[in-house]
C-alpha cells in the first residue's frame, strides 16, 4: 500500500487542534472547544460571505473515538452581502451544525476510504477550517435577498418593470425590431 503524503497544518493558525495536547486517544474522552476564530479572506461566494477578520462562533465538543477525533457541534457567524435584486446591502446572521470525524493514521478509516472523503489527523493535528467552510459556503444563499419583496433597482421611471402593477402586463419593444412589429401588427400575413 502507498503511503498517504498530506501537508502538516499550521501549529500557529486559530483553526489547528493539538489533539495530542487537547485529547488523549483513548476513546470516549471528550472536551469542549468553544472559540471566536477570525474569518480568512474569500470565506463566503461572490456575493455574500463572512468579512475577513470578523469572529466565526465555534461551540464545538471534540471527542476522541475508535477510529479519530469527532469534531460536532455548531458554528455561527454574521455575514454580509449584496442583494441579487436591488444590489443593496444584505445582512444575516448563519449558524450551521457541524459533525467531522478526523481518522487517526493507520486507522482503518483512513485505510478503507479515499483521501477526499474522510479528514485526516496530520502530525497529531486537525485542522477545523475546511470543514467550517464548507458547512457555512452550503448555508449561504446563491441569491441573497434584503427582503423577500425586494422590488430591485430603484428608477426614475414610474413605469419601470419592478412597479408595473401586479396583473398588469407591458411588452417593451426593442427598437431594432420596431420595423417588424409595424409590419406584422394585427396578424398581417402578407409575403
Amino acid at each position: 500500500m502507498t503511503e498517504k503524503h498530506t501537508s502538516s497544518p499550521d501549529a500557529t493558525s486559530p483553526w489547528v487542534v493539538d489533539v495530542l495536547r487537547e485529547l488523549s486517544r483513548r476513546p470516549g474522552t471528550m472536551k469542549p472547544w468553544v472559540r471566536d476564530v477570525p474569518a480568512p479572506a474569500d470565506f463566503g461566494l461572490e456575493v455574500i460571505g463572512v468579512p475577513a477578520g470578523d469572529p466565526i462562533h465555534l461551540d464545538l465538543r471534540l471527542e476522541s473515538v475508535m477510529e479519530g477525533v469527532l469534531a460536532s457541534g455548531t458554528v455561527s457567524a454574521d455575514v454580509v452581502g449584496e442583494c441579487s435584486r436591488c444590489l443593496g446591502e444584505v445582512t444575516d446572521h448563519v449558524e450551521v451544525d457541524l459533525t467531522e470525524l478526523y481518522a487517526y493514521p493507520h486507522s482503518v478509516t483512513e485505510e478503507t476510504t479515499e483521501e477526499e472523503d474522510v479528514a485526516r489527523i496530520v502530525d497529531e493535528k486537525i485542522d477545523l477550517e475546511p470543514a467550517v467552510r464548507d458547512a457555512v459556503l452550503l448555508e449561504l444563499p446563491n441569491a441573497p435577498l434584503c427582503s423577500d419583496d425586494c422590488p430591485g433597482v430603484a428608477s426614475p421611471d414610474d413605469e419601470a418593470w419592478a412597479f408595473v402593477p401586479a396583473g398588469t402586463t407591458r411588452e417593451r419593444i426593442d427598437p431594432r425590431w420596431a420595423a417588424l412589429q409595424e409590419r406584422f401588427a394585427g396578424g398581417s400575413t402578407e409575403n
